[in-house]
């Protein structure tokens, strides 16, 4: 009855008790892709903001052009947290324990936020220091063409470490060498729209103009493709406590 109803906690329209263990399994599946969407997000939004803060503070160039920022909000994090919302469940979902109502949504994830907001503040810093300041990579060219060089070797660096690191978002308890790499399709295509945009914009003229990029030579692109796949090597190995060397 409509009373009955109203006085109920939970109601079950199919008279089947397995419908409440379907629920609690999607119930976690949903909140488990709220904190990989937020904690992604906030992870990549606060060394951004580190940065910038930072290098304006001390009166210097930026290492990230404003045009440079939109396109990595929107572009390289908006696509990939898109797809962290719709990941498949993990098969441990419904083997934990219930968690505490009062926790909020990024409990126990605030010092992993923090200390990789900073590795990725160093690195940004390190790049743009190296290139711009002392000359690395920009051996005989002017100061407007280091600096140049250095933002967008910055750029590059940043994009590369995001799109490394949401890999490691996808789980608490596993390393990203222990998922599928093909279950989440969406993330896939983020990763590769994104990929192909980074590209194009350092190498397309009309690009370059917009976002104020400079080709990048080979060793350019190791030296800040290594520094971007530190993220995905010693942050879950000795902070999240992943074990990525420990295969099985």
């Amino acid at each position: 009855t409509d009373v009955t109803k109203e006085a109920s906690d939970m109601i079950l329209m199919d008279d089947n008790f397995a419908t409440i263990v379907n629920a609690v399994k999607h119930g976690r599946i949903i909140y488990d892709n709220i904190r990989k969407f937020a904690f992604f997000l906030l992870r990549c939004n606060f060394d951004e903001l580190a940065v910038i803060a930072t290098f304006a503070i001390l009166g210097m160039p930026l290492p990230l052009t404003a045009p440079m920022i939109l396109w990595i909000n929107l572009v390289t994090d908006g696509g990939p947290a898109t797809a962290l919302s719709m990941d498949p469940p993990m098969e441990d979902v419904m083997a934990r324990p219930p968690r505490d109502p009062k926790q909020g949504i990024l409990y126990g994830r605030i010092l992993q936020i923090i200390i990789s907001f900073i590795s990725q503040y160093l690195g940004t810093t390190f790049v743009f220091l190296l290139v711009y300041k002392y000359g690395f990579f920009a051996w005989g060219l002017s100061e407007t063409e280091r600096l140049m060089k250095a933002q967008t070797m910055c750029f590059v660096q940043a994009t590369l470490r995001e799109l490394v690191v949401v890999w490691n978002c996808r789980s608490e308890t596993k390393s990203a060498f222990k998922l599928s790499w093909t279950s989440n399709k969406f993330l896939l295509v983020a990763e590769a729209v994104s990929i192909l945009s980074s590209i194009l914009i350092v190498y397309v003229p009309i690009l370059r103009m917009m976002f104020g990029t400079t080709p990048l030579g080979i060793y350019e692109w190791l030296l800040v493709g290594s520094i971007a796949s530190l993220g995905f090597l010693w942050m879950p190995e000795y902070l999240y406590e992943k074990r990525v060397f420990k295969w099985v």
